[in-house]
């Protein structure tokens, strides 16, 4: 009898203890236990916003301390404040996608519709910045990075162009432009989409979202011109919605990725730590808030913020 009710004793807190265990951590896939080094076992993905069409492109303002993200279909940046939530930051944005800020503050847009990428002043200015390679028109520029030589790197796959265009490049290219000159680093790649620097800014990132889902790396010189790229990951055998889209660097050189199934994580010799998991399938981030450590992500209808031990790179 002494041993039966012993017995029941253990598979009630079994039990309880494995009822436990998908609330704790539910959020987070561990892999290799460095994750745990950046994001806390038990992470918090805490929706900001939603009601929107297609968010991407988030961008943190240092400066001014508020984020900027675009609805694709709805043509729309918005501007999301602590305190104050999403106002309209700009309407008519030639369907704008990726975002970032060059060195003197004036952002920088990946404008899928105007097929372009295009520069705001602080005060309001508009102005175009390439618009072209070799004589044709871009795709449709998708996201954008700046190095602080200047040099700004794009990808310019075909999801915004309007349909039964013939006005078209006949591949989807990687590029940078610098000191007024737009230069080719890739065309080998189906669908190249987000792009992110090394903190160092000797490695560049890319995102190929299909065919196959993979994550590439190029090195750069000190000065910002790319070389030939080699495979970093490939995400193709990984479960879960999501391909390779957005991607962020943190301080320490570890990659935030959007991919199958939610934010993947990986260090910086392309082994992957873990996955954070949310309840969109997400499509871009960007680290921001008052210590660099809040990660925004952009997903589908939504608008969300995870908390995390390490700030970002850019």
């Amino acid at each position: 009898m002494k041993i039966t009710s012993h017995l029941r004793r253990i598979s009630f807190f079994a039990l309880f203890f494995l009822f436990l265990l998908p609330v704790f951590g539910q959020n987070l896939d561990v892999k290799d236990q460095a994750l745990l080094d950046l994001v806390a076992e038990d992470v918090e993905v805490k929706k900001l916003a939603d009601g929107f069409r297609f968010t991407e492109g988030p961008v943190w303002n240092k400066e001014e301390g508020y984020l900027l993200f675009s609805d694709i279909p709805a043509n729309t940046i918005y501007k999301w404040s602590p305190g104050e939530g999403v106002t309209v930051f700009r309407d008519s944005s030639n369907n704008s996608n990726g975002l970032t800020y060059d060195a003197e503050g004036n952002l920088l847009v990946a404008e899928h519709s105007g097929r372009k990428i295009a520069r705001l002043s602080s005060d309001g200015d508009y102005e175009e910045v390439v618009t072209e390679y070799k004589g044709t028109r871009l795709n449709s520029p998708n996201d954008l990075v700046v190095h602080s030589k200047g040099s700004i790197y794009f990808t310019d796959p075909p999801y915004g162009l309007p349909s039964g265009a013939t006005d078209t490049l006949g591949f989807n290219g990687v590029y940078r432009f610098h000191n007024g000159k737009t230069t080719l680093i890739a065309d080998d790649l189906f669908r190249p989409n987000g792009l992110a620097l090394s903190p160092d800014e000797r490695t560049l990132y890319v995102a190929n979202s299909d065919g196959p889902k993979k994550y590439m790396k190029f090195p750069v010189s000190k000065g910002g011109k790319v070389v030939k790229g080699k495979l970093f990951f490939n995400a193709s055998g990984l479960p879960g919605n999501g391909n390779p889209d957005g991607i962020k660097v943190d301080s320490q050189g570890n990659l935030f990725a959007t991919g199958p199934g939610g934010v993947l994580v990986f260090a910086p010799n392309g082994r992957q730590l873990g996955t954070i998991r949310f309840p969109e399938t997400p499509s871009n981030l960007a680290f921001g808030g008052a210590d660099g450590k809040t990660l925004f992500v952009t997903a589908r209808t939504g608008l969300y913020a995870v908390e995390l031990k390490v700030a970002g790179n850019q």
